[in-house]
């Protein structure tokens, strides 16, 4: 079922300063997987439990498909054991009690014997631990933990499905292989989903559409494409992939294109300057995949520093001029700290944003 959030406020009672949500709006279609994504205490959580109801908003509205379950207008609050949610934690809290079947099977206390077994049985093929039906939960890896707690939230088929952080606890390669699973399962139950994170690799490798949040705003609610090549601001741009920012002025414009000067090079704006920029002046963002390692090239710079990526090297650099940039560079182009290589732009999405300016201007 589809999840509609509209100009959502919540403030809690006794709390002084900001709100903890403010003006949250996005849309999740039926079947989709979103995830909130953002720094400790920027309020993913709290809009996740808003959505669950176990928080109250002060302002705003939730719908479950065409039916509101929160209008802080009406004085509507639709219980949370009433909005046919599922939910996954950090901490699994699996029954020690109770084994796997057992602990899948305990939403399904009220449905038939026959259809309750065709349902467990279904749930055990789909997180593939069927073979482990018996098995305690200190019996199980961490991983088998967390599919269990997955099964367990999608048997009684929820409309929509809430997971805060669940893989925080496992180890970075357990946690991205579990990202890729954990999709593969919701796409083949077909279950709407909203994940909490902060792990922007979580984040892609889960999510169909992402938000970056701050401080209770959501800054953008997009595709993981378009957050990191179209970051609507600029704590987007900083918070996501690695980007700096460069000066560039006006070197000439002309209706619907203009040049550009920065530190690397002269470059062609598709389009016009933006009228947010004071004195011709803007700033440009950077990811280390525009920037190439290019011996030929006139612009030198200086490593700084170099982290080795297996494939590639991440390479921090500093320009003549004092700035720095970073590179991604194959990992055979093995150069040391304090070496001098040449670069260059090669940049098939241009972000520039106004002098410290907060949005951007995407070409």
């Amino acid at each position: 079922m589809s999840l509609c959030v509209q100009d959502l406020h919540l403030r809690f009672a006794k709390a002084s300063g900001p709100s903890a949500l403010a003006g949250i709006d996005l849309s999740l279609p039926q079947g989709d997987i979103g995830v909130l994504l953002g720094p400790s205490g920027c309020g993913k959580t709290t809009l996740l439990r808003a959505v669950a109801g176990l928080e109250r908003a002060t302002q705003g509205r939730i719908s479950l498909g065409n039916a509101p379950v929160v209008d802080a207008a009406q004085g509507l609050h639709v219980a949370p054991e009433r909005r046919r949610i599922g939910m996954v934690f950090q901490d699994f809290a699996l029954f020690p009690h109770l084994n796997v079947a057992q602990n899948i099977g305990f939403g399904l206390a009220d449905w038939a014997r026959a259809k309750r077994s065709e349902r467990l049985q279904a749930m055990l093929e789909l997180v593939g631990l069927a073979a482990l039906a018996e098995r305690w939960p200190h019996q199980l890896s961490g991983g088998q933990q967390q599919r269990v707690a997955l099964a367990r939230a999608l048997a009684p088929s929820p409309d929509l499905l809430l997971l805060d952080e669940p893989f925080s606890s496992l180890d970075v390669d357990l946690r991205e292989r579990l990202a890729h699973e954990l999709r593969a399962i919701l796409k083949q139950a077909g279950t709407t989903a909203l994940f909490v994170t902060h792990d922007q690799f979580e984040a892609f490798a889960l999510g169909d559409h992402v938000g970056v949040m701050q401080q209770g705003h959501l800054h953008q609610w997009a595709r993981p494409y378009e957050l990191y090549h179209r970051p609507a601001t600029r704590f987007v741009a900083e918070f996501i992939g690695h980007g700096t920012f460069v000066p560039v002025t006006v070197a000439s414009s002309l209706p619907g294109h203009a040049y550009v000067d920065s530190p690397l090079g002269t470059l062609r704006l598709p389009g016009d300057v933006p009228p947010t920029w004071g004195l011709g002046e803007g700033e440009l963002l950077l990811r280390a995949d525009d920037v190439i390692h290019d011996d030929a090239s006139e612009v030198q710079a200086t490593i700084l520093r170099k982290a080795f990526r297996g494939a590639e090297f991440l390479y921090t650099l500093q320009l003549d001029e004092g700035l720095t940039v970073m590179a991604l560079v194959p990992s055979h182009h093995d150069h040391g700290v304090g070496e001098r290589i040449g670069i260059r732009l090669d940049m098939d999405h241009i972000v520039t944003f106004a002098r410290q300016g907060r949005h951007s201007n995407a070409f």
